[in-house]
């Protein structure tokens, strides 16, 4: 029973996380701004689904079932990685076509690069 409830509430709070990086990408107003949001889900919300798989084959197989970290490596690596090319990609477009919303070096996206 209380792996059960440890599992169930792992991939609850996984989902929870992945929706809220799904909700971030559909309500942020600019590029820049929802690049940040799915990484919320890949991140917290992999891990915890992750720690509830761990928990639930652990239990069922009376051994330690830890292929699941490497998946969570592949995902930890690949994400940031992911992100940082969309960016700067994004950003050498809007700066070659000398668009307005690009952010400044220092990172504020309020203050506009012209």
């Amino acid at each position: 029973m209380w792996a059960a409830v440890l599992v169930a509430s792992c991939v609850v709070l996984g989902a929870f996380f992945t929706f809220i990086g799904c909700l971030g990408l559909v309500r942020l107003k600019t590029f820049y701004h929802r690049v940040h949001a799915p990484t919320l889900g890949t991140s917290f919300g992999t891990l915890m689904i992750l720690l509830g798989s761990v928990t639930y084959f652990s239990v069922t197989q009376s051994r330690p079932a830890v292929h699941e970290a490497l998946i969570f490596v592949f995902v930890s690596v690949t994400t940031p990685v992911t992100l940082m090319l969309l960016a700067r990609a994004a950003i050498y477009r809007d700066r070659a076509e000398k668009n307005d919303n690009v952010p400044s070096p220092d990172g504020d996206t309020e203050k506009i690069v012209k």
